[in-house]
């Protein structure tokens, strides 16, 4: 029983994206006997949920991994970088058990190993069969419902690491919804690899699960991860119109240039892009998108066309990126290098008009809005502040900060009829 003191205390770090968040609540959910901690100084077993989307990406991942060496820890290695630098970090001594996806369910198991490993990926189909039963410290749960993608975009390494698309049944859905609403939580947000592939293996879609999920009556508010345009049809469009649905879509466009999107090998095209978002656009719809600026072949006349498509567009949100080269990708192999400098200006123009957009749409569409509190933090002492500042999200997907003197608001549904709007977020008054 000693030894097994001695590494009792585990502190999980995940990089990367939605799903990956997942994923570690699946293996805190298996840790048996073990004491999931949540600062890495009072760890004994240090697992690192690793992403590996560009090489950028690798490296923020490797070091850390060395910091953790320094400190003494017992590192463990998962996640997508498992498939690109597992056999790296094993021999280089920077991992004592280095696992793939398939084997995060036996995370306790693992953890009383006491021969060092490597775990390759031998299940590359494997769905889990977890269901979490909490989300510590949230009050909305993200809910992976399927795995993998199918798509080949020229930039990306994540099919080859998550496998192809594959979706978790239905009844384990709606069973995990159900857990979930039972320990407190509201609000779900639909997530995965390419989650608008949700149910092609299984003879359905995301449109007829959206509907099992609204007819539990469990949620206040559900959320859809990011979407491929060519996955947006008239049957989800209209679950869209459901209660319990978000005001807001995250559309992945990754560029408005065709030029550039046939580069990509994207499915999408600009003109049928602009058709679907002005739809949601009149449809009183926030509308975010993913875009990557400075990929090769982005040259200065391509970047003036796609800037005036890109202005026609209502976006209100942008998670904006300047690409990154990832080893073992198609782009990576390309020519005609856009110089960091160039790739940074594209980047902060988009924003500022994604960002005069967005203080737009709030003020045209100003209506009391329904926000789920999320954060607190202790106001500043001033005769004027009160007890403490909270913030949180709209259906719109827009942030919402307010003072309270109450001191347990985190978790619970507010609306606010009066508020002002401010460039960043909107302030509102209780």
């Amino acid at each position: 029983m000693s030894a097994l003191k001695e590494v009792k205390k585990v502190y999980f770090k995940t990089f990367g994206c939605r799903t990956n968040f997942f994923d570690t609540q699946v293996m805190k959910s298996n840790l048996g006997q073990f004491e999931c901690v949540e600062c890495e100084s009072e760890a004994d077993i240090v697992i690192v949920n690793s992403c590996t989307v560009t090489n950028g990406a690798d490296a923020g991942v490797r070091g850390y991994l060395h910091k953790m060496r320094d400190l003494n820890k017992k590192v463990y290695f998962t996640g997508c970088g498992v498939g690109t630098r597992g056999q790296e970090v094993f021999s280089q001594n920077l991992a004592y058990g280095v696992f793939a996806h398939s084997f995060k369910e036996n995370i306790s198991e693992l953890l009383h190993n006491k021969e060092r490993f490597f775990h390759k990926e031998d299940s590359p189909e494997h769905i889990d069969s977890t269901i979490v039963t909490e989300f510590a410290g949230k009050s909305r749960a993200f809910l992976k419902i399927q795995e993998g993608c199918d798509f080949a975009c020229s930039y990306c390494i994540i099919p080859s690491v998550r496998g192809k698309a594959r979706s978790y049944p239905k009844d384990k859905i709606l069973k995990q919804i159900l857990t979930l609403a039972e320990s407190g939580i509201s609000e779900v947000v639909l997530t995965g690899t390419n989650v608008g592939s949700y149910g092609r293996d299984l003879d359905s879609n995301l449109a007829g699960l959206i509907r099992e999920i609204y007819n539990l009556g469990v949620l206040r508010r559900l959320r859809i991860g990011s979407l491929e345009p060519s996955q947006i049809d008239s049957e989800f469009k209209e679950v869209l119109e459901l209660p319990i649905m978000e005001k807001h879509l995250h559309i992945a466009l990754q560029h408005t240039s065709d030029t550039m999107l046939e580069i990509m090998n994207r499915h999408n095209r600009v003109e049928s892009d602009l058709e679907l978002f002005n739809y949601f656009a009149q449809k009183g719809f926030c509308l975010g998108s993913d875009f990557i600026v400075g990929h090769p072949g982005e040259s200065e006349s391509v970047w003036e066309e796609a800037l005036a498509n890109f202005k026609l567009f209502p976006l209100t949100h942008l998670h904006p990126f300047v690409y990154s080269k990832r080893d073992g990708t198609k782009s990576s192999e390309m020519k005609n290098d856009i110089k960091g400098d160039v790739s940074k200006q594209r980047l902060h123009t988009l924003k500022d008009i994604v960002a005069q957009n967005n203080v737009a749409f709030r003020k045209a569409h100003k209506a009391p809005l329904n926000v789920l509190c999320e954060s607190k933090i202790e106001s500043s002492n001033t005769e004027s502040s009160k007890g403490f500042v909270y913030t949180g999200l709209d259906e719109f997907f827009n942030r919402m900060r307010f003072e309270s003197e109450k001191d347990n608001l985190i978790g619970q549904w507010l609306t606010f009829k009066d508020y002002d709007i401010a460039m960043e977020q909107n302030n509102g008054k209780i």
